[in-house]
């Protein structure tokens, strides 16, 4: 079976494990939040590691910290939703 070369990385798989804790986590929401938070910090969550995924691609490296950039970007958005809900 062919392995990617994100999925060796870290930093993604870790990603990848709160991806699905987020997704976990958020079945217990209140059903008004599905479009709300629910729906933002997930689809966060999912940018992450995707973002991840596409700088891993990338032949150059300011390619590949562009994307890094934009995980990054998704993680402070994630930390501001669970500031809100707090």
């Amino acid at each position: 079976m062919y392995i990617y070369s994100f999925e060796k990385l870290d930093v993604w798989k870790d990603a990848k494990e709160l991806t699905k804790q987020i997704y976990s986590i958020t079945k217990a929401f209140p059903s008004e939040e599905k479009f709300g938070l629910t729906s933002k910090l997930r689809r966060a969550f999912v940018s992450i590691a995707s973002n991840i995924a596409k700088g891993s691609s990338r032949k150059s490296g300011k390619d590949q910290a562009h994307f890094s950039v934009i995980a990054y970007s998704s993680t402070v958005a994630v930390l501001n939703q669970l500031f809100i809900m707090s």
